[in-house]
């Protein structure tokens, strides 16, 4: 059996370097594209390096097609949305650990069944509740869009029922309240889970499109992903005076990952451990 053992691992490794190489060549050329003059970038080639290197690319698409705004929006929205949703579903969570909650297995099987309906479905609904609210045009309307999802309420009481409750009971008989519990015990010992949460719902957050484009109207309020869409497919997002070159689309694609790269290497310690013990936990 060995020399099949060693056929599999070849084969595996294989497999794994060129779905690696489908997702690296892209970034790259991207990249590569990216800090090109504006006529090398014209040419129609798949490169991996930088041809006549030049960062006009990225000064033309924050300057003159004006990014900065959209991308504070951005920030704004994904921040604010981010730390809202992570508070909420973590404190869902929380109140769905508590074992003499009346109802608990009920409200469970009702969070499962907002996980099977389709984002897509209540767009309408969602609308009509903002319109309601008056935030349409509002940067309020995408924090609150997302505000909380049966996924992370799940995987937050699966973190939570890790740690053993005589914990809370001690704390408790030492007066400590339901709150002060909440914060002081359970938030800090779910570090992973909390890491697996923002990170899911930051990336989220940051490359929403469907919800600016339904609820925002005003180009002030645009977010980066629209004013991306807007300069990228949209022949109209610029005069016809003003060739955007491809070494500015990709400079403006490569902006919109930098936030996603920065905050990935404070949270990849806890991700993959806190996602499989999410997962796993009963």
């Amino acid at each position: 059996m060995g020399w099949k053992n060693r056929t599999f691992d070849v084969l595996n490794a294989v497999f794994l370097i060129v779905l690696m190489l489908t997702m690296i060549v892209p970034f790259l050329n991207v990249a590569a594209l990216a800090f090109s003059s504006g006529m090398a970038s014209m040419r129609p080639d798949i490169i991996l390096f930088p041809k006549d290197f030049s960062v006009e690319g990225f000064a033309t698409v924050w300057h003159s097609l004006d990014l900065k705004r959209p991308f504070a929006n951005s920030v704004i929205v994904t921040v604010a949305g981010t730390a809202l949703h992570v508070l909420l579903s973590s404190m869902a969570g929380y109140v769905l650990i508590q074992p003499h909650l009346p109802g608990k297995k009920i409200m469970v099987s009702f969070i499962l069944l907002t996980m099977m309906i389709p984002q897509d479905a209540i767009l309408i609904p969602l609308y009509l509740v903002n319109k309601d609210l008056h935030l349409i045009n509002t940067l309020g309307s995408l924090i609150l869009s997302g505000m909380i999802s049966g996924f992370s309420i799940l995987l937050m009481r699966n973190y939570f029922l890790g740690v053993p409750y005589e914990m809370s009971e001690s704390a408790q008989i030492d007066g400590a309240g339901p709150l002060r519990i909440f914060a002081s015990m359970y938030m800090r010992l779910a570090k992973t889970g909390l890491a697996t949460v923002t990170l899911f719902e930051f990336v989220s957050r940051w490359n929403m499109l469907t919800a600016p484009v339904l609820f925002i109207n005003d180009p002030a309020k645009n977010t980066l992903q629209v004013a991306l869409k807007s300069m990228i497919v949209d022949a109209s997002a610029t005069s016809s005076n003003f060739l955007v070159t491809t070494n500015v689309r990709m400079a403006g694609i490569l902006i919109s990952i930098i936030p996603l790269l920065a905050i990935y290497p404070f949270v990849q310690r806890y991700f993959m451990k806190g996602l499989m013990l999410g997962a796993n936990k009963e």
